[in-house]
């Protein structure tokens, strides 16, 4: 096993129509006004970037984004990732109700030199430090669509 290896999944019911909440998530930059943990991101052009996270762990992981797909019509959004953290995440949004189901899907490979020190060790803290941050957008997304 690679102890700098991980995949995540999170799955978020959200209070919005489907095509709405693919509007919000389509919009990288605005992810810090609803988002905690993710500090900041630049738009470079339409289909890349830079962000910044830092979850509860005193460090702050950079990354450079590139769009790979975005699909009104299937309503999924993927990228994929350079930087303290190489891979790829996805959005897959589906009607719910009166809602959407929101899959969140990562991959990635810690580049970072310090974390790659520390994988096997700090593995379940890395872990709870992106449960954390996940909880967080879903609860501040959900915020941000009900006052939307």
């Amino acid at each position: 096993m690679d102890w700098c290896r991980y995949r995540f999944r999170s799955v978020w019911e959200l209070p919005a129509a489907p095509d709405t909440v693919f509007r919000v998530l389509e919009r990288a930059e605005d992810y810090p006004r609803w988002w905690p943990q993710v500090r900041e991101v630049t738009p470079a052009s339409a289909e890349s970037g830079t962000a910044r996270f830092r979850s509860f762990l005193p460090y702050d992981l950079r990354v450079t984004v590139r769009a790979r797909r975005r699909d009104p019509v299937a309503r999924v959004l993927e990228i994929s990732m350079e930087g303290d953290l190489v891979g790829w995440s996805r959005w897959s949004l589906t009607a719910a109700g009166d809602g959407t189901r929101a899959l969140y899907e990562q991959e990635v490979e810690v580049r970072r030199p310090l974390m790659r020190r520390l994988a096997l060790p700090c593995r379940p803290l890395f872990r709870a430090n992106h449960a954390v941050m996940m909880r967080a957008g879903r609860k501040g997304l959900a915020a941000h669509l009900e006052a939307v």
